[in-house]
């Protein structure tokens, strides 16, 4: 694969907690120069990250919702969504909760992720849904792919990157035997090489969460 085709499958992502909003702004250049599929930014930079980008823009905005843990009330996330969407964004990337999840309370989460991806595909926006699969067992990945299969959403992802591990090809694997085909997989989490973005979306990923994207990209481009 190309670094010119691989850069479609890439959020060109910045999520530190000390990210400074100069480096939002590159991570916008540089998304537009390379074709990435997206950038994702904390959501203070979401209304910044759209007007750098411009109106029109193919490169997407995605932001985050109820991150790294998942576990805020359903009404803050679903403020969250309306607050990032009205901001310019097109892609929210919302954490599941996993205390939820352990705790058997299953419908509740449905209810929350079917309303959160109503209201994004009301708005013309999709909603990813990370399942923290550092936390899960093989059975709990495959449910909770279930489950949000059940919710309509557009996306599975499986990382925060703030959890003790990311994107592995078996759980990609996993959850693409799982998940009825027009639902999406994002793989995020610990996806430093040209050989890692490649093993993953072999696997069935159809798109990559990476901040060492340019790495990626330049690294097949100078093999």
């Amino acid at each position: 694969m190309s670094g010119e085709d691989l850069a479609t499958y890439i959020d060109h992502t910045i999520l530190r907690p000390d990210a400074t909003a100069e480096q939002v702004m590159q991570l916008c250049d540089e998304a537009r120069s390379y074709g990435f599929a997206a950038v994702c930014v904390p959501p203070c930079y979401v209304q910044a990250a759209a007007e750098r980008l411009g109106p029109g823009a193919r490169v997407k905005v995605a932001t985050v919702v109820g991150f790294p843990l998942g576990y805020q009330h359903p009404k803050v996330k679903f403020l969250e969504t309306h607050q990032a969407i009205a901001d310019g964004a097109n892609e929210i990337d919302v954490v599941m909760n996993v205390s939820f999840f352990k705790s058997g309370r299953y419908s509740e989460i449905q209810n929350e992720l079917s309303d959160l991806a109503n209201f994004c595909h009301l708005k013309e926006a999709e909603l990813k849904v990370i399942i923290e699969t550092a936390l899960l067992s093989q059975d709990e990945i495959s449910k909770s792919c279930e489950i949000c299969a059940a919710a309509g959403v557009d996306f599975v992802k499986t990382s925060t990157g703030f959890a003790s591990g990311g994107a592995r090809v078996e759980d990609i694997q996993l959850m693409r035997r799982v998940l009825p085909s027009h639902i999406k997989i994002k793989a995020s989490g610990g996806i430093k090489t040209y050989a890692d973005a490649l093993a993953l979306i072999e696997a069935g990923a159809d798109r990559l969460g990476c901040s060492a994207s340019i790495q990626i990209v330049k690294h097949e481009q100078s093999a």
